[in-house]
């Protein structure tokens, strides 16, 4: 996959893990796993380049006698979901006419 395209998908995965709930980077990995396997450094990463881009923020509670950082999603950031299902139309389009183009080839 095109490094560009599957950096645009994970991090958009990564705001929808956190969409409703805070969470942290453990949680993240753990609720996205049955989609798909993300590493720590990863994560962490998209994490980093999410905040700097005010699609998150982060904010530390006390775990447990450690310290956690907490990922809560800003407007920003659900604005690149929403800008995302906006997008997936043509996205699905796209593949369509992949797919099919795959289709025909495979008759000849």
């Amino acid at each position: 996959m095109d490094a560009q395209l599957k950096r645009g998908l994970l991090d958009v995965c990564v705001l929808a893990a956190i969409r409703e709930d805070d969470s942290y980077g453990y949680k993240i990995i753990k609720d996205m796993k049955p989609y798909l396997e993300l590493s720590e450094s990863t994560l962490y990463t998209i994490l980093k380049r999410l905040e700097s881009a005010d699609m998150l923020t982060v904010h530390t509670v006390e775990h447990e006698g450690r310290l956690r950082k907490y990922y809560h999603i800003t407007a920003t950031g659900i604005r690149r979901l929403d800008e995302f299902r906006d997008d997936w139309d043509e996205i699905l389009a796209i593949y369509r006419f992949i797919t099919k183009e795959d289709e025909t080839n495979d008759e000849n």
